[in-house]
Order: structure tokens, then sequence, then C-alpha cells
């Protein structure tokens, strides 16, 4: 059942006027289920659904993708974040808004969209494990990743907001 709903999403969404370059729905459908399907399962985790808002927002703005960082500053007002916690994203870091777990978890965000630069080492991996179990360590990663998916689709289309 999920398997046809996927490809009913992908299929409705390849007739769409998209405002990019390729409509890559209607161009390579199978692809695109796979990677909805990944999406369907990163929403039914156990991190919290602002977390998941405020991460793939945070990924967005260090990967410049003006499409994503426009829908996911919208999902994170829908997921409670306030305007302070979206503008204070960029510097997480010194912000006393965010807890030690929000933090672990946009340290882990940008060492993994800037993988090549920065790695993800023990001592990160460690301080991460301290906020999440192994399921949620899984799950973060495949949250991060999933966005980096869209960002990178979307920025190498010329997608538009």
């Amino acid at each position: 059942m999920a398997n046809f709903i996927d490809k009913g999403i992908v299929k409705g969404a390849g007739w769409m006027k998209m405002d990019s370059r390729i409509n890559y729905y209607k161009v390579a459908p199978k692809a695109m289920e796979h990677i909805i399907a990944q999406e369907k399962y990163t929403r039914k985790t156990n991190i919290d659904r602002k977390l998941r808002e405020l991460i793939k927002l945070r990924v967005s703005l260090i990967n410049g993708c003006e499409f994503c960082i426009d829908m996911h500053t919208k999902g994170a007002k829908k997921a409670k974040a306030t305007d302070e916690e979206i503008e204070q994203l960029t510097s997480w870091k010194d912000s006393t808004l965010f807890s030690p777990k929000e933090k672990v978890a946009f340290e882990l965000a940008e060492h993994v969209t800037l993988i090549a630069e920065k790695g993800v080492d023990d001592d990160l991996y460690e301080r991460v494990r301290e906020h999440y179990d192994e399921q949620e360590y899984v799950d973060l990663i495949i949250i991060i990743n999933q966005i980096n998916t869209w960002n990178r689709l979307s920025i190498s289309m010329g997608q538009k907001v």
C-alpha cells in the first residue's frame, strides 16, 4: 500500500509545473519513489518534529538551498519554533535558546553535511550518544542525509522558491 501511495505522489508530481530545469519526478519516477519513501521514514522517527525541521533548515542554510530554506522555515514555524530560534540557528553554538541535546544534533548535522571537511570523529559520536540512543543516532544521520539529498536535487535542478 505504501509503495502504491509513493508511486501516486511521484506520478502526480510528474504532472506538476515545476519551476526548475527538469521535472525530476517525471524523468526519474523510480528514484523519486525511493526518496519519498525515505522522507516518509524520517517523519516517523522519534526525533522531535521541531528539531527535525530545525536540522533541515540548518543544513539547507549551510548548502544555500533557497527553496528548502523557505520550506523548512515555514515547517519550523508550524512545528512551534520561534522566530528567535530560527534567526539564531546560524549562531546556534553561542545561543542560549537551544539545549545541549539540540546543539549536539546541529553539530552532527554540520559535520555530516560538510563530511569531507569536518568528518565525524569518535568525540562527536560519543557526545551525540550522550543524548541519543543507537536508533536515534541512525535516524539523525538519515534525516541529515535526506535533507542533503533534497538540497542537492533542488540546487542542481535550479529549483526556484
